[in-house]
Order: structure tokens, then C-alpha cells, then sequence
């Protein structure tokens, strides 16, 4: 199973793809480490993040993205355009999106820990919220 792991920061997705087969592990390469949207207040703005964002996902065979759910009130509140980012995502025609809690994700790892370094993935540092929530969601299989 593939899966993108999606931490929405601002005005992009940050993004992680991992795939698990055979109970191993594997960060396949992908051509983005985020998609951005230009504008929040523009339509064609966001269709054109949610084109991106779908192609990306159909050109890597992406069976599910999992985004990192985040707070509606408080002080961890995320910002309008996260949750139209959001939004937009979950919009997308024969794409199976499913959001994680923080809650979720740290129970996740408690059980499954990660059996290396996050600095030996090769990923950039922006990613790495990505890809601890694509890697707590699978690790909920095992």
C-alpha cells in the first residue's frame, strides 16, 4: 500500500509518500517534497493546487493520503487557508483521504516506533510531520 502523508503549513502541503509492503518500509521518490497554492482568495488558484496536488497522486499510484489533522480553536488553531487547502484535497474525484489525529499518530509510534533516525530517511526537515503521519497510519496495520 502507498500512502501520502500531507502536513498543511500556510499555503502548502507538505508531502511524503511511503509505501509498506511485505511489512518493510519505503520512501519511494517523488518529484515534489510540497504543492503550493499561489493565492487563498483566487478559485482558480485552488483548482489549479487541486489539479496539481491529483496529478501527483495519480502519477505516483497513491492509494490513500492521510493528513495530519489539525486543531479548529485554541491556541494550535490552524489558519483558514489550511482548511481550505484541506478542503480542497478532500474534494478530489477517486482519491481516498482520511484524517489523523495528533492523538492517533502518538499512539501509533508508541507501538511502532521508528526503527531509524528520522536524518537517515534522506527527506527534508519540512517533511518531517509528513512523513511521521504517513508512517503512524500504516504502522496501524501491523
Amino acid at each position: 500500500m502507498r500512502v501520502c502523508g500531507v502536513e498543511l503549513k500556510a499555503n502548502d502541503a507538505n508531502i511524503c509518500l511511503l509505501s509498506l509492503s511485505d511489512e518493510l518500509f519505503d520512501i519511494p521518490d517523488c518529484r515534489a517534497r510540497r504543492v503550493s497554492l499561489e493565492s487563498g482568495s483566487s478559485r482558480q488558484h485552488l483548482q489549479d493546487f487541486q489539479r496539481s496536488f491529483k496529478q501527483l497522486m495519480l502519477d505516483y499510484k497513491v492509494d490513500k493520503v492521510v493528513i495530519r489533522e489539525r486543531h479548529m480553536k485554541g491556541k494550535f488553531a490552524g489558519g483558514a487557508i489550511g482548511f481550505k487547502l484541506e478542503a480542497t484535497i478532500q474534494l478530489i474525484e477517486g482519491l481516498e483521504v482520511e484524517l489523523i489525529s495528533a492523538a492517533k499518530i502518538k499512539e501509533s509510534l508508541k507501538r511502532n516506533p521508528l526503527s531509524v533516525p528520522f536524518v537517515d530517511t534522506g527527506l527534508k526537515v519540512f517533511q518531517e510531520t509528513a512523513f511521521t503521519t504517513a508512517f503512524a497510519y500504516l504502522g496501524q496495520s501491523l
